[in-house]
């Protein structure tokens, strides 16, 4: 099985770029039809977070038509810059498991290979997000209804730490709990999120915590500075989550854009490890 993540679309009114001039639905259109050339092309895609840059209806039919394009089923969770009203109302019809929970935009899908939980962490009025207790018992009954099977958990705000500082200040508040709880659930081979706006890899509560990078601007790495987050046009990516049987999810990140053709390695006659 593949499962494809974006995340941070930023999607804008049309005709309206966002930070510094940033065609983000155009990058948003260019990662779509970057997945839909993939061969084999993904089982599905999920998308966390972050789908728009201001929750705008506008913004959201944006989102909602690039979806469309995509060949293969797409599972969308909020991000701190979506208003889950409105992306509910708007994007419902297309994306019915939107449905499943009346007070978060969380479910569960069982259609493949790996379950897909989807967990909102969003904080209306908030930057950070956040597991409260009511979230965390519902996670808590979906993980014991799989029975074991292999499970893949997506939400916006990274649990973990980063060591980017300004990041980790706005990242998911949680309890030992919900650390003891994914502990105590190893089926759980992964679980991802964007927000940071990186690819981020590190090992979380007896599992692998991974962030994505955004398809459109990307944050700054600084490991020294606790100054507000900044943004620079580092090229855009996706991630592939990739499960095989007795292996488990193998994570690759992709850059978004066209770099020139495949070239076949031609070593020199002086290679040393030429036969």
């Amino acid at each position: 099985m593949i499962i494809a993540q974006i995340t941070d679309l930023h999607a804008r009114p049309p005709g309206v770029r966002a930070y510094a001039g940033i065609d983000t639905n155009q990058m948003m259109r260019d990662a779509v039809a970057a997945i839909n050339a993939l061969h084999p092309v993904p089982d599905c895609v999920i998308a966390t977070g972050d789908l728009t840059d201001c929750g705008l209806e506008d913004e959201y039919r944006q989102v909602g038509d690039a979806l469309a394009q995509l060949r293969m089923p797409a599972f969308v969770i909020p991000g701190n810059h979506d208003r889950k009203d409105v992306m509910r109302a708007c994007l419902a019809d297309r994306h019915a498991y939107l449905e499943q929970d009346a007070q978060f935009l969380h479910y569960g899908i069982d259609d493949f290979p790996v379950r897909l939980i989807g967990l909102d962490t969003v904080v209306a009025g908030e930057t950070a997000g956040e597991i409260c207790a009511a979230r965390e018992a519902w996670l808590a009954r979906m993980l014991e209804q799989g029975d074991g099977r292999p499970t893949l958990i997506f939400m916006h705000h990274p649990p973990f730490d980063t060591g980017i500082a300004a990041m980790d200040s706005i990242k998911c508040r949680t309890t030992p709990a919900f650390t003891d709880l994914i502990a105590r659930h190893p089926e759980v081979e992964r679980i991802v999120a964007g927000h940071c706006h990186r690819p981020i890899v590190v090992r979380f509560a007896g599992t692998i915590g991974f962030a994505a990078p955004s398809t459109a601007h990307q944050v700054v790495l600084d490991f020294e500075s606790d100054d507000d987050n900044r943004f620079v046009h580092e090229p855009p990516g996706l991630a592939l989550h990739v499960y095989r049987p007795g292996i488990g999810i193998v994570s690759h990140v992709a850059v978004v854009g066209d770099y020139g053709p495949i070239h076949n390695f031609k070593p020199p006659p002086e290679y040393p490890g030429r036969a």
